[in-house]
């Protein structure tokens, strides 16, 4: 790669005035540490595989969207690719982070070309490879995943060992719920080129759009850490579909923790109830989080017990 990252001093003095935000500046691979896209300084001769993004400033709409890989969905103006095999990690940088209440998850979308040089991240189906929420203690004052990225300032995933190779976006997100029901959305992605001799690929079970994977009224983003009903709750739902592993079986079920503390929808209009949940049953279960209908959609629509098909947009109904 070509663009160099910028020395440290200059860094500083662009980010002197931001705090309490972050986002992902380089990833490393098998030991080697490559740089990703710098918010902060000129488009002009970035040489990488991370796609732009204009600040470290959170996205605050939990179906806004840029929430796929906070931007429109292009490449930046010399794309590369990180090459890495199946079975093999990578690990996301970031130059500050203080948010310590939150979730960390890693998507993947496979860009069904050679390379994800000319493909927009808007309109991927994405898959959950990694996720943690609270590790322990309560959602009122226990340790969370954004809580050991504040420590370490990097978070490490590991491609599944079955997947089948090709062009891949990966995506890193941070949820800091910090502020009762206003959640803040912190994703950064890159290109990536899986090798290997995997044969695998995600139902469509795990597989969801971004946006749309949740809704502004999901339990695991609607959500008031500091209330009373939160002092006593020791799990917590993260939001999306459930981790991908590398095989296809019934994904687990989904957390089971007490609703918020507060159930009253954010102001303004919620995009998510739309239309009234999907009634129609198709061959074939959907699990929690699973897509069960839409335009072009051919698999089941019927959902598990304790769960509907809910209207997210014309493309994606989610068993919710």
């Amino acid at each position: 790669m070509k663009f160099a990252a910028a020395t440290a001093a200059v860094i500083l003095s662009k980010i002197a005035s931001i705090a309490a935000h972050g986002g992902v500046t380089s990833w490393t691979i098998g030991g080697t540490t490559y740089p990703g896209w710098q918010p902060y300084l000129s488009a002009a001769g970035q040489d990488t595989a991370g796609r732009p993004y204009s600040s470290y400033d959170p996205i605050l709409n939990a179906v806004a969207p840029t929430l796929h890989c906070n931007n429109d969905g292009s490449n930046g103006p010399i794309p590369e690719s990180l090459t890495i095999a199946s079975g093999q990690s990578i690990t996301a940088h970031w130059p500050q982070w203080t948010h310590a209440q939150g979730p960390v998850t890693v998507y993947l979308a496979s860009c069904g070309a050679a390379t994800c040089d000319s493909v927009k991240s808007s309109g991927l189906q994405w898959f959950k490879i990694n996720e943690a929420g609270l590790l322990s203690g309560t959602v009122y004052d226990g340790t969370w995943g954004t809580g050991k990225v504040m420590d370490t300032l990097e978070w490490t995933a590991t491609i599944p060992a079955s997947l089948k190779p090709g062009a891949y976006l990966i995506r890193f997100e941070l949820l800091a719920l910090h502020q009762a029901n206003t959640p803040q959305f912190y994703p950064e992605c890159a290109n990536l080129i899986v090798t290997g001799s995997g044969t695998a690929f995600p139902s469509s079970s795990f597989l969801a759009p971004i946006p749309g994977a949740w809704g502004a009224n999901d339990p695991g983003v609607n959500i008031d850490i500091y209330s009373e009903a939160a002092k006593s709750m020791t799990s917590y739902p993260i939001p999306g579909p459930p981790v991908w592993s590398g095989d296809n079986s019934a994904p687990p079920p989904s957390s089971t923790a007490a609703p918020p503390a507060t159930t009253a929808p954010p102001a303004g209009p919620s995009t998510t109830t739309a239309a009234p949940p999907v009634t129609t049953t198709a061959a074939g279960t959907v699990a929690k989080y699973g897509q069960c209908g839409g335009i072009g959609y051919t698999g089941p629509t019927g959902c598990v017990e304790g769960t509907s098909c809910n209207h997210v947009n014309d493309y994606y109904f989610q068993c919710l």
